[in-house]
């Protein structure tokens, strides 16, 4: 598993780098055909109440995935991140299993 993190605007935190790792540990054990991972967490002050950006793009076989969520802290944004992902790996899953 290779993941690559990217902190624009926001100071690097190693805490959130390996609850990051942890929780996107799982999607790769669960679909074996991911290759790699980019993450972006971003700061976005436009917002009053969210503004805790995470942006993920998973690279597997055929067109990348990709995810972004908007919260009031990175943990939140992270967790529904991985959720969209989640949604979009079981469907492309399905389109492999029919061939």
């Amino acid at each position: 598993m290779m993941v690559n993190f990217q902190y624009v605007n926001v100071d690097v935190s190693e805490t959130l780098s390996a609850f990051t790792e942890e929780k996107l540990g799982k999607l790769f054990n669960k679909y074996e055909f991911l290759i790699s991972a980019s993450v972006r967490f971003k700061s976005d002050s436009n917002f009053h109440d969210k503004g805790k950006i995470c942006d993920i793009e998973l690279s597997l076989p055929g067109p990348r995935l990709f995810a972004t969520s908007n919260e009031g802290n990175y943990e939140v944004a992270v967790r529904e991140t991985i959720s969209d992902l989640e949604r979009q790996l079981k469907k492309r899953k399905q389109i492999y299993n029919t061939h």
